[in-house]
C-alpha cells in the first residue's frame, strides 16, 4: 500500500501515536545498549553494543523522516 493511501486510511492522530510509541521503544533499546557499552569489559562486546547504539540512533532518525513525510502528505490531502 502506498504511503498516501495509508495516510488516507488512518488519521494523523493515530499515526502520531504510533510514531511516538516506536520512538519510545527505540529509546529504551538505545539506553540499554548504551549501558551495555559502558559496562562491557571486552572490546568485542563493547563494539557489538556500540553497533546496537548506532542502529538505534539511525532507526530514530528514520522514524523522524517518516513522520515528517506522513505529516507533509496529511497537509496535502
Amino acid at each position: 500500500m502506498p504511503v498516501s493511501e495509508f495516510v488516507n486510511h488512518h488519521n494523523n492522530k493515530d499515526l502520531s501515536e504510533l510514531f511516538h510509541r516506536l520512538n519510545n521503544e527505540l529509546g529504551i533499546i538505545l539506553s540499554h545498549a548504551e549501558l551495555l557499552e559502558a559496562k562491557c569489559e571486552q572490546d568485542k562486546n563493547r563494539s557489538r553494543a556500540a553497533q546496537v547504539v548506532a542502529a538505534a540512533l539511525e532507526a530514530m532518525g528514520t522514524v523522524r523522516q517518516i513522520r515528517s513525510q506522513v505529516n507533509d502528505l496529511a497537509l496535502v490531502k
